[in-house]
């Protein structure tokens, strides 16, 4: 089975190729249109510092974008720009928790957009996670010590090379 770890390119770009070969969530998201970004918060235990974003941009079914961008390119393009620390999204995305209730508590923050806008997202919240959720993932709380620190120096050299 293929294993990726969180917050990385290759984790991205999984993600996009299950996606591209998907008609169920193709079909899933054929009346959608939107453009969101996740803000995964700085947390430098889990070797993420400083904040990190990625984009997933899907119209009408066709993913445009799935990648990490900078803040500014974010705030720019962005409909939503969702934020929580990688222990909340790591929550949603193995289904420990449920991402209306998140919102609604404010463990997800709305950093760009609107509450009843973001609501109106809900009903297709399983669907991303089905999407960013292909194969297993490794987070950092399942790291080694010493594959934490490859971790941490493997996402500061990439974040460097793409400027976010």
């Amino acid at each position: 089975m293929v294993i990726v770890q969180y917050c990385t390119p290759e984790w991205l770009e999984v993600c996009a190729n299950n996606y591209q070969e998907s008609d169920k969530l193709q079909k899933a998201f054929e009346k959608f249109a939107l453009k969101v970004c996740f803000l995964i918060r700085s947390t430098p235990d889990w070797g993420i510092d400083p904040d990190i974003l990625f984009a997933a941009y899907i119209n009408q079914g066709a993913l445009e974008r799935l990648s990490f961008i900078s803040i500014e390119e974010a705030e720019d393009e962005a409909d939503y720009i969702l934020g929580a620390t990688p222990q909340r999204w790591k929550k949603l995305l193995t289904k420990e928790s449920k991402f209306v209730g998140d919102v609604m508590l404010g463990k997800v923050t709305i950093d760009k957009g609107s509450k009843p806008g973001v609501l109106n997202l809900a009903p297709y919240a399983a669907n991303f996670v089905e999407a960013l959720t292909p194969v297993e993932i490794q987070y950092p709380d399942q790291m080694t010590q010493d594959e934490l620190e490859r971790y941490r120096v493997y996402l500061a050299e990439f974040r460097d090379e793409l400027n976010v």
